[in-house]
C-alpha cells in the first residue's frame, strides 16, 4: 500500500516538508532511521486524500500523535498510561521541541501501530480518544 509522507531528514535532523509517495515500507525505513537518532517527526496521509493527515512527534521512547481532520481541525490522540498524566515530555513537532503531558504521551512502538493501522485503514476515528485542539 502507498502513501504519502513527510518526515525529519535523518542527516539533518531537520523536518523537510517535501512529500514523498511511497510504500509503507520506505516509511517504516524512516522511522528506523529517526529512532536511530533519538528523535523525530514524520506526516501521513492517504495518496488520495489530502486530509486526514495523521502527525506523529517522538523523542526515545516517548511520542504524541496528532490529527489534522481538514484545514481547520486538529485534534491530540489520548495518552496510554505510559507516563503519569502530570508528567512532562518534550517532543519535535517539526522542527521545535514541544511539551506535552503524560495524558497524551504514548510509547513509541504503541504509536507507531496505530500510524501503520493508519495508514492500512485510512481512518484515524479508531485509533483511540481524540482531544479536539
Amino acid at each position: 500500500m502507498s502513501v504519502v509522507w513527510a518526515a525529519t531528514s535523518p542527516e539533518s535532523g531537520r523536518f523537510s516538508p517535501v512529500e514523498k509517495r511511497s510504500e509503507v515500507r520506505d516509511l517504516s525505513d524512516r522511522l528506523h532511521d529517526l529512532r536511530s537518532r533519538g528523535q523525530g517527526y514524520i506526516e501521513v496521509r492517504s495518496p488520495n486524500r489530502e486530509f486526514p493527515v495523521l502527525m506523529l512527534g517522538f523523542r526515545d521512547d516517548h511520542a504524541v500523535v496528532h490529527l489534522m481532520s481538514d484545514a481547520e481541525g486538529m485534534s491530540l490522540l489520548a495518552g496510554d498510561g505510559t507516563l503519569p498524566s502530570d508528567a512532562e515530555v518534550a517532543v519535535p513537532i517539526m522542527d521545535e521541541l514541544a511539551a506535552f503531558t503524560g495524558g497524551f504521551v504514548l510509547e513509541l512502538d504503541r504509536a507507531w501501530d496505530l500510524v501503520h493501522n493508519f495508514t492500512s485503514t485510512g481512518a484515524a476515528c479508531a485509533l483511540g480518544g481524540w482531544c479536539e485542539l
